[in-house]
């Protein structure tokens, strides 16, 4: 797979052409991990940026006529993905596809991660015909997160199963569950449910790194030691469980969602616009 399997020669990762790639046109799917949820744009009141558009902003920095879409709503389950996401996706003929879809639906009880993983192939063998470089994450380690690092063991069966169905299509795969930087507090945003700007950041430096694309996105991570007593830190996690679990889980037995109402946020592919400078986590940053 042409950028992604051989290591970047010298000459590959010159000051002239650092960051060069083949890909034209990138196609993000999948639910409010890939539209950028716990990441606010501050160029768009009520956006959300994200590692997709973290990505999508170094890919079109060494490549003229570069365009990026992102088909993601936040909540989706992964038969919403495959419903309403996966045709309009390859009707926008792109030449690199991202897939991050099951997540919603292992944290459900009663979620099997070998059901869900065969709907998800289903979806990678239908992208897979369109001859573009698939991209698919698997989940991250959740071991010390409250409530649900319960069902840490079902997120590694299902992240094996990705890992088998990445194999049998040739897709790269995105691993979130070895990224060890995400067990940190300050990775994710106030809800643990989705990731803060810092590890958007550190997750679009994974992927450009899996795709083995040269990059300048190395965030400064001093991670301060924990030094809250147990009793701070189980008040904290009560008042988590009330503003942010509670509500999860009662939107889940209301057959509701998030993504209620939610349109994509980039329907079509366009040029990426690079963000103003102020962005305290942008390149080189």
């Amino acid at each position: 797979m042409l950028g992604v399997e051989q290591k970047p020669s010298e000459e590959a990762v010159s000051p002239d052409n650092a960051g060069t790639h083949p890909w034209r046109r990138y196609i993000a799917l999948g639910d409010s991990f890939t539209e950028g949820i716990g990441d606010p744009d501050e160029n768009n009141p009520g956006r959300h940026r994200g590692w997709a558009d973290r990505v999508a902003e170094q890919l079109s920095s060494t490549v003229d006529g570069f365009s990026y879409a992102n088909l993601a709503i936040r909540g989706r389950l992964i038969k919403q993905i495959i419903d309403e996401q996966l045709e309009p996706a390859i009707a926008l003929n792109p030449d690199l596809i991202s897939i991050c879809a099951g997540g919603n639906d292992v944290l459900r009880p009663g979620g099997d991660p070998d059901k869900i993983a065969d709907q998800l192939e289903a979806a990678v063998a239908r992208l897979a015909s369109t001859g573009a470089t698939l991209l698919i994450f698997n989940g991250p380690d959740i071991r010390d997160t409250p409530v649900l690092g319960g069902i840490r063991g079902k997120v590694a069966i299902y992240n094996e199963n990705i890992r088998t169905v990445a194999a049998r299509h040739d897709a790269v795969v995105a691993d979130l569950w070895a990224l060890r930087e995400l067990h940190h507090p300050s990775m994710w945003s106030e809800d643990r449910l989705h990731f803060s700007p810092l590890g958007h950041q550190t997750i679009a430096a994974m992927v450009l790194d899996a795709l083995n694309v040269p990059h300048p996105l190395v965030p400064e991570m001093d991670f301060e030691p924990d030094t809250r007593t147990w009793r701070t830190a189980r008040l904290e996690d009560l008042q988590w469980a009330r503003e942010h679990l509670a509500p999860w889980v009662l939107r889940r037995l209301r057959h509701q969602s998030s993504g209620d109402g939610i349109t994509p946020k980039r329907p079509e592919p366009t040029p990426f616009v690079t963000p103003a400078p102020n962005d305290s986590l942008g390149a080189g940053q």
